[in-house]
């Protein structure tokens, strides 16, 4: 499993996963927002969403816990798999 944690304080705009999803690699996972920019949250792999830990209008601080995922074939992820 991988936890994908927020880079910064943001606004979260938009979830477009839900749990359950098999998601692929560059699939926009949530949008947050910061200073006026929006951020797509992206998983470096595929795998399947495991949990949405947050929901539009929450504000995440630097390392809140966004999304956790399971790697397609069940194996973990590297840490840090998920990019902006």
């Amino acid at each position: 499993m991988e936890s994908v944690r927020a880079e910064m304080v943001a606004g979260v705009l938009g979830v477009e996963v839900a749990e359950g999803d098999v998601v692929a690699a560059g699939q926009t996972l949530l949008l947050l927002e910061s200073m006026k920019m929006e951020i797509p949250v992206v998983p470096e792999g595929p795998g399947r969403v495991v949990r949405v830990a947050v929901g539009p209008g929450d504000v995440v601080q630097e390392g809140d816990l966004l999304v956790v995922l399971e790697a397609a074939g069940g194996a973990a992820q590297a840490p840090g798999a998920a990019r902006r």
